[in-house]
């Protein structure tokens, strides 16, 4: 006859030790993913703060631009000045300092939407500026936005296009000059922050980039890009050479704190 007792031997069900011991992936997962946005929204700005930082003029790195890819440098004697209808015979195209006219190019900021003569703009370089030229045949559209957002409305900055460039973006600080394929190059903004106001780099340490006016230089009807002579044509009296000394009668910088 059958028990009615339950049998004291009835086995449990078996528990996967799987079970009992699962692993919580999700929140592994979810922590992970922290960890890693935190990296990329801590990590990367510190990041681009060291880089910037690289490129800011220092007593200890005067010349920051030395470490960017591709940058040629001269050494040029400044306060050199001609008369406006003079020309120099530049060696450099487009010229990055030397002997220059004596009223400088308005720099503050300005996008030029023609070709400036050349002699007025390397003197806003010996005030500290720094000037983008570009090739008008192969820089337009959202490369020119690109660039002109960096130089509109900005503290000494000058752009300009210039004919027959050799590549389509021009860089020139004064004796500096960096040239380039494409206007998102990262370069460019190094460049801009190395040697614009680098006290360290350009000769006349606290003169303006001030438009000057009618008379003298016009920002509304600026003198009109001519092409450097050749060397050939240097007289010292209508073309001087980039090292020449500047011509009688020619304008005095006065722009100069002190001068």
């Amino acid at each position: 006859m059958a028990s009615g007792k339950t049998s004291k031997n009835k086995r449990k069900p078996n528990v996967s030790a799987v079970n009992q011991r699962q692993t919580p992936w999700l929140m592994i997962g979810g922590i992970a993913l922290v960890v890693v946005l935190a990296a990329v929204f801590i990590g990367y700005p510190l990041l681009q703060r060291n880089e910037n930082r690289a490129f800011v003029p220092s007593d200890d790195n005067r010349d920051p631009s030395l470490a960017i890819p591709g940058v040629v440098t001269q050494q040029y004697e400044a306060g050199q000045h001609i008369l406006p209808n003079q020309q120099v015979a530049y060696t450099n195209s487009p010229p990055f300092g030397g002997t220059h006219d004596g009223y400088w190019a308005a720099c503050g900021g300005v996008v030029y939407p023609n070709a400036v003569r050349s002699e007025n703009l390397v003197h806003s370089l010996e005030h500290g500026a720094v000037w983008i030229a570009y090739d008008p045949a192969r820089i337009n559209g959202a490369a020119l936005d690109t660039l002109t957002a960096k130089v509109d409305g900005q503290p000494y900055t000058v752009m300009s296009p210039y004919p027959g460039l050799d590549q389509p973006i021009a860089l020139q600080s004064w004796g500096h000059q960096l040239k380039l394929a494409s206007a998102d190059d990262e370069r460019i903004d190094q460049f801009i922050r190395s040697l614009r106001l680098n006290r360290f780099t350009y000769p006349e340490v606290g003169a303006s980039c001030d438009a000057l006016g009618p008379g003298a230089f016009d920002q509304d009807n600026p003198p009109p890009f001519v092409p450097a002579p050749p060397q050939s044509a240097v007289n010292r009296q209508t073309v001087f050479g980039e090292r020449d000394a500047g011509a009688q009668g020619a304008q005095q910088d006065g722009a100069v704190p002190g001068q």
